[in-house]
């Protein structure tokens, strides 16, 4: 495929999703929201995508309950689409998960302990952060995992560091009452990550779309494969819907990432060109691509525009 812009492709291609919620048998959360169908057209569309992951990062609430059956239907839904993508699986975990069955079914790994890893993808490394607490849903990390976690960074990767962890930290001025649920202590955080090799951080946990930065380093949260908060919600403290779930991909270039969303659900185009028409972008000189696609008195731009091309 040629290259139409400035920029080269990227060096790696990393997908986000958060908040599966998977229940035991595969019952509805809430009693109506289908988690598994969620999920699954979720990872149908990244599959279409043209993203290619090199690997797919779940940050957290993957079982709603910690329930052993809900990690294994997750395995059962994850593992066979990110085999045909030929992606690399990191899970993350969050604070609806149970610590125990999070490491035995996943890991095949009996502990109790922080659920703290390493991965290489191709030079790019990712962490896989463990920021939940037992019995709560607020976020803390332990003495122990900083001092981890330094000496992880103490030597820089060839292509940086993405850090995943569940809870973000950042403001929530868009939803004050998830301040009570976040990672408390932040500071002793940024002193481990500022000046590290660490490129981007990775969470979830909100249930909304955000972004923002820590330590200098550029946040970005993905909203939820189960349901999503209404952010527009009058006279609620928190209002749960059925409604715009979505996916993130990560595109990682030598000086910069790319986040972008693809939301979660069917649509109907308006408009549009199909692949075929890529031959034709192929053939062109960039001077003639240039006057067709960018002239606003082009055959294009002038032409009414069809899912099958212009008119």
């Amino acid at each position: 495929m040629i290259q139409l812009g400035q920029y080269p492709a990227a060096s790696h291609v990393i997908a986000h999703i958060s908040d599966t919620h998977l229940l035991a048998s595969g019952r509805p959360l809430y009693g109506q929201v289908n988690t598994i169908a969620h999920l699954g057209q979720a990872l149908a569309q990244l599959e279409r995508s043209s993203a290619k992951p090199q690997a797919i990062v779940f940050t957290g609430d993957l079982a709603d309950l910690g329930e052993p059956d809900a990690y294994v239907r997750l395995r059962a839904l994850v593992e066979p689409a990110a085999k045909r993508m030929n992606a690399q699986v990191i899970w993350v975990m969050g604070n609806h998960d149970e610590r125990p069955e999070y490491s035995r079914l996943l890991f095949d790994d009996e502990s109790d302990a922080p659920q703290d890893r390493v991965y290489d993808i191709d030079g790019l490394r990712i962490i896989s952060f463990d920021t939940t607490v037992l019995g709560y849903h607020h976020g803390e990390i332990t003495d122990e995992q900083l001092d981890w976690l330094a000496d992880v960074l103490a030597s820089p990767a060839p292509h940086g560091t993405i850090m995943a962890l569940h809870h973000p930290p950042i403001p929530t001025p868009m939803l004050e009452a998830m301040g009570m649920l976040e990672l408390r202590d932040q500071p002793r955080l940024a002193e481990v990550l500022r000046g590290s090799d660490v490129r981007a951080i990775l969470a979830g946990h909100l249930h909304y779309s955000t972004h923002s930065t820590f330590a200098g380093i550029p946040v970005s949260v993905a909203s939820a494969t189960c349901y999503t908060l209404d952010l527009s919600a009058q006279d609620r403290l928190l209002s749960g819907v059925d409604f715009g779930q979505s996916v993130n991909v990560v595109h990682v270039y030598e000086e910069q990432l790319v986040h972008s969303i693809i939301p979660v659900g069917d649509t109907t185009e308006v408009s549009g060109f199909p692949a075929a028409a890529w031959p034709q972008l192929e053939a062109m000189t960039p001077e003639q691509r240039l006057e067709a696609f960018s002239s606003k008195t082009s055959t294009f731009n002038a032409a009414e525009v069809t899912s099958s091309g212009p008119a």
